[in-house]
């Protein structure tokens, strides 16, 4: 019984030390991404998509690098870049930069796994984003397609439901940084930090030395670890730290930070379906040899420099203990509050309002979609979205059956309609 309970408080010690030493870095990512959403608006993105070109790709890329997206953001917004008329080549590049990296994660990288990692991270998302791109071109060329003018664009200028005033900006600010974003990657940062804390305190450092340390185990070991495992990119640091802390070669580290949120099931999955195979093997193919590329590089990188442990090293230890403490306790809180259920404030008997469940709304991308549809409808006086309980709420003068073809057309499916008391099974 001691030996359980010892176990579990030095769990609970390295699973906190990794918590505490990201808070700061995670705040500042967070409100960095807050910052870059207004700062950048959706619609940009989808004006610069459509050129099948080498400018094309490389915007499309560059676009993708800071995003705070992961694997489950990134597929609606490519979904639309595609829908919207960007081309295969833009939209894989996009696929394949996005999910790898972003300035909440880039920010993180730092505070664990230092400045080599930090700078090599987004560097490569950029370059394997545009490869993507321009091997599909060769490979599968097509015309540049016209954007359309009938289907709603996820994050744009329609979808600003504040003034430009600074001070609702400010709010906007918060609102995405501090709660869509924590929303939507709480749970794959949990995850990354416990199974990093168990790896760092349950694996024998000499076993994990003697295996991890060879580059021809340990680099084809993350691959096939990471090609199926769902990973943020946030999520995926506290792991790879753990690792490399135990023995395993930091570039065999980089390809586990790199393939895992970019390869997951879901996006593979989507890729396939909805840009083809060709395009499946273009994506997987860039995604391993960037990898392989990059991770050989840091390893070249981190040997010729004598093992500096500076450069893998979090650049977090001159940041006083209170203030980590005190972005810990924040952070805390801030998880806590997307977590709690939160009831909708609408009375389901004024016949003009209609609560509709939408299956498949899963980030706030889903929601700026979805929105952005049900704007294209006439007499629509208001909108609400409650992300938790897959619930959108429309009020005026609408009917069923306009509201539920608006959130079909955006490509989600209506499970139940509710307007009074009346309620349809769709």
């Amino acid at each position: 019984m001691n030996l359980i309970i010892e176990n579990l408080i030095g769990l609970l010690k390295e699973v906190w030390y990794l918590f505490n030493t990201m808070s700061p870095y995670l705040l500042l990512g967070f409100l960095m991404a807050g910052i870059l959403y207004i700062l950048i608006p959706g619609e940009l993105i989808y004006k610069h998509f459509s050129s099948n070109s080498l400018s094309g790709v490389t915007k499309a890329s560059l676009f993708g690098v800071p995003l705070p997206l992961c694997s489950c953001g990134i597929i609606p917004v490519a979904a639309y870049l595609r829908k919207e008329g960007a081309g295969k080549p833009s939209t894989l590049a996009f696929l394949t930069s996005t999910p790898t990296t972003g300035i909440d994660s880039i920010l993180a990288t730092y505070s664990l796994l230092g400045p080599l990692f930090a700078i090599i991270r987004p560097i490569s998302s950029l370059i394997s984003g545009i490869i993507a791109g321009v091997i599909h071109i060769f490979l599968e060329p097509e015309k540049t397609e016209k954007l359309s003018d009938s289907l709603p664009i996820p994050d744009s200028k329609d979808n600003i439901t504040y003034t430009n005033s600074f001070k609702n900006n400010i709010k906007k600010i918060i609102h995405y940084g501090f709660f869509e974003i924590i929303q939507e990657t709480w749970k794959w940062l949990a995850i990354g930090i416990l199974i990093g804390g168990i790896v760092a305190f349950f694996i024998p450092a000499d076993i994990a030395e003697k295996y991890l340390s060879n580059s021809w185990i340990a680099y084809p070991l993350m691959l096939i670890i990471s090609t199926p495992f769902y990973v943020c990119a946030t999520g995926s640091i506290p792991i790879t730290a753990a690792l490399i802390l135990k023995g395993l070669t930091p570039g065999a580290g980089f390809i586990f930070l790199f393939a895992g949120p970019a390869t997951n099931t879901a996006t593979l999955s989507f890729v396939g379906g909805k840009l083809g195979r060709k395009s499946l093997f273009i994506y997987l193919l860039t995604i391993i040899l960037s990898a392989f590329f990059f991770g050989l590089l840091i390893d070249f990188i981190w040997y010729s420099s004598g093992k500096d442990l500076h450069l893998i090293t979090g650049g977090m230890e001159m940041i006083p203990g209170w203030i980590k403490l005190t972005s810990s306790l924040i952070l805390i809180l801030l998880i806590i509050n997307v977590i709690l259920p939160r009831k909708s404030k609408t009375d389901p008997e004024d016949d003009n309002k209609i609560i509709i469940i939408v299956n498949g709304m899963s980030c706030s991308h889903c929601v700026d979609t979805i929105e952005s549809s049900l704007k294209k409808l006439e007499n629509v006086q208001d909108i609400k979205i409650n992300l938790q309980n897959k619930e959108v709420i429309v009020t005026g003068p609408v009917s069923e059956k306009q509201a539920a073809n608006s959130i079909k057309n955006a490509g989600y499916s209506v499970n139940m309609i509710t307007t009074g008391r009346r309620k349809t099974q769709r």
